[in-house]
């Protein structure tokens, strides 16, 4: 992927990049595969804001992907394009099969107009795009669109430039070493996607202005410090002053310091290490 990094001619323009998409070759989408979107501003069913700066943005439409991957098993399938997707970071394929069913699927690195893919049940071709049960990839692939439940469909590094590294195979559970650095089990049977998955250069884009921020969706954030005392725990006083306090949301909230993953989940039992183990030291969970 290239990045374009604009001159500063103005203060919108300074500091700021564009992707180039250059693996795009699709403009139009498939109508077919298309679904509406509704907006919710943030709010719940009762109008109350329950996700805080959400709101505006383009209009978009939902292009349904096939993170499973099963609907047609062994059966071969041409790339008809790479595409755009305003819902995620990644770009989506095209793909067409033989009967002339079209599907959606994440683009890996490498995969191009006229490649042929194929979701298998057994063995297949360690080549991007092509999909099959973790029990029949070989060790040391890099893999992403990763079931963590047999047939549930892919979970597990989905974003842009994202992947996964297949380690070793025992008995029914395969260790994968995902892109936080956590060492995790995932069961054999589970599917994935061998590949690394496109649009690499995602992270590398500068938005330079407020303005592209809201064509994203995200209305703006204003500080606590700069609130009246009644608006905000961290607002008031003569200038900008915490008031001795830890940080806090408006509800008074610690925003810093807590855990942002729910623990007691059944799949923890199969995390090897934490992806905090870097600083913290190796963390086995039981």
């Amino acid at each position: 992927m290239a990045i374009r990094v604009y001159k500063p001619t103005s203060p919108g323009r300074r500091n700021s990049s564009v992707n180039l998409y250059s693996e795009v070759t699709k403009k139009t989408p498939e109508k077919s595969l298309l679904r509406p979107i509704k907006k919710t501003g943030g709010r719940n069913h009762k109008g109350i804001i329950t996700a805080q700066h959400r709101g505006g943005g383009h209009k978009r439409r939902y292009r349904v992907i096939d993170f499973k991957r099963t609907r047609r098993l062994d059966e071969t399938a041409t790339v008809v394009g790479i595409e755009y997707d305003p819902n995620r970071s990644s770009n989506i394929a095209l793909i067409e099969f033989e009967c002339g069913e079209r599907n959606y699927i994440l683009a890996p690195i490498g995969l191009t107009d006229g490649m042929k893919v194929v979701a298998g049940a057994a063995h297949v071709e360690p080549q991007a795009g092509n999909s099959t049960l973790i029990k029949h990839i070989p060790a040391g692939l890099n893999l992403h669109n990763i079931e963590l439940v047999p047939g549930k469909g892919g979970q597990m590094c989905r974003s842009a430039g994202s992947y996964a590294r297949l380690t070793n195979k025992e008995g029914k559970w395969a260790t994968l070493v995902m892109p936080s650095g956590e060492i995790r089990q995932v069961s054999v049977n589970c599917r994935a996607t061998i590949g690394q998955v496109g649009n690499a250069d995602h992270t590398h884009v500068r938005l330079g202005k407020a303005g592209r921020k809201r064509w994203l969706g995200r209305r703006p954030r204003v500080r606590g410090v700069a609130m009246s005392h009644h608006a905000h725990p961290l607002g008031g006083g003569e200038g900008r002053s915490k008031g001795g306090r830890a940080p806090s949301s408006a509800s008074g909230v610690l925003s810093k310091g807590g855990r942002t993953r729910q623990s007691g989940k059944p799949s923890d039992k199969r995390i090897i290490r934490g992806r905090r183990s870097k600083r913290y030291g190796i963390r086995k969970f039981k």
